[in-house]
């Protein structure tokens, strides 16, 4: 059984960040925290996977999100920024079992 929350994971190409958090608070979220990563292609090679280029300089977006609305900011994500798109996201959740420090 899940909890209350979930934690959204949008990993997409550099600059695309602003696309996934606009879509993610139209479809419900309140914000996000966004790091810098770097993917493990090589950036004078750009490679392909699964048809989809795979770029080394990546933006990897953390949502909190309550369960209920999970699925729907999720989909606002992919319809937005997901591997139909330039950003080229993949996207995930991780069950959180508790929260301290914010209140929804």
């Amino acid at each position: 059984m899940n909890g209350p929350y979930e934690l959204i994971v949008a990993i997409v190409n550099h600059g695309f960040e602003e696309e996934v958090m606009a879509a993610a608070r139209a479809a419900g979220a309140r914000g996000g925290t966004v790091f810098n990563a770097r993917g493990t292609a090589n950036a004078e090679d750009e490679t392909k996977f699964l048809g989809i280029s795979l770029h080394p300089h990546k933006e990897i977006v953390f949502i909190l999100a309550h369960s209920e609305t999970k699925n729907s900011i999720m989909q606002a994500i992919k319809d937005n920024a997901g591997l139909a798109t330039p950003g080229s996201g993949i996207l995930f959740t991780l069950p959180v079992e508790s929260v301290l420090g914010i209140e929804f």
